[in-house]
Formats: structure tokens, sequence, C-alpha cells
């Protein structure tokens, strides 16, 4: 029996594993259910045949990059390594397992049913990215099952942290597991017929806006930080403009342009009441940065453009902070791993398939910029990422058990 025919005979295999992955809620921030996921991962790794451990991040790092509330949320990567007879080359698969938090009423009420219903299955993390290590772990089961050799060494690590900023996660990753590869799979960012070649960054800032308190009877007394912080972001519009402007175009003809979305968090400072005038005031800007673009560049310039927009402010004074940053990568995708892992992705869905650049940032960039490695993103994708109803079809995520088995036993390197 061919891993493919193993993979549809099985298909119920990517759902079970699915469903418990969802009830499993790792919601970060803070970190939840870290613990009993990645003892689960390990055995799972284990199960199908790779050699599994669980990666302790050290205490140390936790105070570096946590905030005092999340630091009592352990963080853990897990590794697993399958050694193939005669193979000098390895292929690494990565996948974070943290979801992000929920809201919203959804349609089979918890967000974590894990619920099926005609052929797609609900819940966090289903599309970002659990689906991914589901359809994994089939790929990995057929090869032991069917004794189906893989051209490559296989190392998968499943880690931490992606929704917030990777640097416990596939940051630390990079830097301090004992891992070789000479290729890596991140399992989003491509889906369906395209396969990922790189992705937008982001620069997160926070400006907090300084005003003077005084009572609400007496405005003209004080200096109105939620006025001056309206007016700074009104001010942002030409610069919106500007960036318009720029563009970069993806290899599958997707011309793409840097953003930003001013307001994602914005708040008051301490003390404020309805008959004060507002002393402090905060907001967030999220900078997109183009595959193309200079990071320390964007960031600069949008710290000039700030600074300049408050000086025409009367009595307009700011502050900026960083607040995180996910590095951009982009490899035009001419080497013959990419090629491999389009014809994979062609004969399993039986469509032409092409080359994108993600929007959203993921953890491509670790492998291709830390480890200089050609580094690729496809996994089975889904359906309302981050929203309501997140979900993934179930044929995706077989399709994508296939197309993984199949890079691994056709790919010659």
């Amino acid at each position: 029996m061919s891993p493919a025919a193993y993979i549809d005979r099985h298909a119920s295999e990517v759902v079970r594993r699915l469903r418990w992955l969802v009830g499993c809620a790792t919601v970060n921030p803070p970190g939840e259910h870290y613990d009993e996921i990645t003892r689960w991962l390990t055995r799972e790794l284990s199960s199908v045949g790779l050699q599994a451990k669980r990666l302790t991040v050290p205490q140390s790092w936790m105070k570096r990059y946590l905030p005092p509330e999340q630091q009592g949320f352990p963080r853990f990567n897990v590794l697993g390594k399958l050694a193939a007879r005669g193979a000098r080359r390895t292929i690494h698969f990565n996948a974070h397992y943290d979801v992000v938090p929920v809201s919203g009423r959804w349609k089979h009420g918890s967000p974590f049913s894990g619920k099926v219903d005609r052929g797609w299955i609900y819940g966090r993390g289903t599309a970002d990215m659990k689906g991914s290590i589901s359809s994994l772990l089939l790929a990995l089961q057929s090869l032991r099952a069917t004794g189906v050799k893989p051209n490559f060494n296989v190392e998968v690590s499943f880690t931490a942290d992606e929704e917030t900023d990777s640097a416990l996660g596939a940051n630390w990753l990079v830097q301090h597991a004992p891992i070789r590869p000479d290729y890596a799979v991140v399992m989003e960012g491509g889906e369906g017929s395209t396969v990922c070649c790189g992705h937008n960054g982001v620069v997160w800032l926070e400006v907090t806006v300084h005003g003077r308190a005084a009572h609400g009877s007496n405005p003209r007394a004080g200096i109105n930080a939620l006025e001056k912080m309206s007016a700074l972001v009104v001010g942002l519009e030409e610069y919106k403009r500007r960036l318009e402007r720029r563009s970069f175009v993806t290899p599958e003809g997707v011309t793409m342009h840097p953003t930003i979305n001013v307001g994602g968090v914005f708040s008051a400072g301490p003390g404020g009441k309805i008959n004060t005038v507002p002393a402090l005031a905060t907001f967030s800007i999220d900078r997109r940065v183009l595959a193309i673009e200079n990071h320390a560049a964007a960031e600069r310039e949008l710290r000039v453009v700030l600074a300049a927009t408050a000086r025409q402010i009367p009595d307009c004074r700011i502050t900026v902070a960083k607040t995180s940053e996910n590095f951009a990568c982009f490899t035009p995708p001419k080497h013959p791993f990419f090629a491999a892992a389009a014809d994979s992705v062609t004969r399993v869905r039986r469509k032409p398939t092409t080359f994108n650049v993600s929007t959203g940032f993921n953890d491509m960039h670790f492998f291709s910029h830390h480890l200089g490695i050609p580094t690729l993103g496809y996994g089975p994708g889904g359906e309302d990422y981050h929203a309501v109803d997140e979900r993934a079809r179930v044929r995706d995520l077989v399709d994508a058990a296939k197309i993984y088995a199949d890079l691994l036993t056709t790919f010659a390197g």
C-alpha cells in the first residue's frame, strides 16, 4: 500500500488528533496548557517513529521576554528526529501550537469543540495551525505503517508563542536546539495550490501622548492627551498615502503595499474620570513591512514621521516604544526544493501550483534568515483565522498529509 492510499484509509486519524489538539486550549497570552499539549505531542511523535523530547525554555529567557503576569506559565518546545538510512540531508518541519484568545458566539457553542460539520472541523486553532500538526503526524504515520523510507532525515519542531513574537518558540529553537536542517517547511503561509516563499514582517510601536490633567469644568487649564492623540492619528493619513505608493509584486503577480494600522490597542492613563482632562493617552501602530523592505529603515522612518507630525500639533508631546518585531523574508523560488514542493502539491491537488508571499508573518524567517536554508510555507489552511467559527476542511487536512509524505519520498535533494 502506498502512503497516499494509507492516508485515505486512515483519514479519521487526522480528525481524531485535531479534535484533541483543539480541545487543549493553548491560548496565548498568557500561555495556557503548554505543559499538557507538549507532553501529548512528544508521545505522538514517538508513536509515529521519531526520537522525541520536550525542551524546557530556561527561566532566564522567560524573565527576559515575558511580562511578570505570564512568567508563571512555563514555555516548552518539542523536537523529534528520524534518521533515514543512507540520507545525507535533513528536512525540518515546524508548526506552532499556541492559539489566539477567543470571543463572540460560535456556531457549535464552545470555541474548543472540534465539532465536525459537513466536511469541516470547527474550533480555535483548526486553521492556525493545529491542523498542520495533525496532517504531518498522519503523513509520518503513513510512512512508518507502509515501510516507505523518506529520502531525508526528518526533524520536527512544535513551538510556542508564535501568536506573540516567537521569542521563546522558533527563535529559541534555532539558537539552542540540536537541529541541523538543510531545508525547512513551516506549515502555514501557503495552502491550496499555493506554496509560500516569503512573508511580510511587522514592527509594533506603542505611542504615548503626554498631556496635563485639570478639572473638567476648566479644560483650558489642562492639556487634553486624547485630543492631541486624535490630531496625531489624523496627521498620519498622509503617511498612509505615501506607503500606498510603494509596491512589491509577488511571484504569483499580486501587488503588495506596506501598511500601518493605528489603534489596535488604545487606552487612557491612570486617574481617568469623566470630569478630568486626560493627562495620558496611548495607542498602538502595526507597521507591516514588505518582504523586500529594510526593517530598520522602516522603523526609523515611522519614528521620524511621528515626531514631525507631533511637532506640528501645539503642546503635543509623545514618547514611542517598540513592543515587538517580526522580520519579513522572501526567497525567489528558484531552488529545486521549491520546485519539488510545487510538484508534490500539483500531484495531490491536480491543479497548477503558484508561489505566494503571505501578508501575515510566521516563523519562516527564523529558518530562512537565522539558518540560511531554503524555507517554504505550506499547510492545510482553513477559514476565519483568528475569528469566530475558525475551521479547516477535512479534505484539505488529508491532502496536506499526502503532500508532506510525497515531498519526503520524491524530492531527491
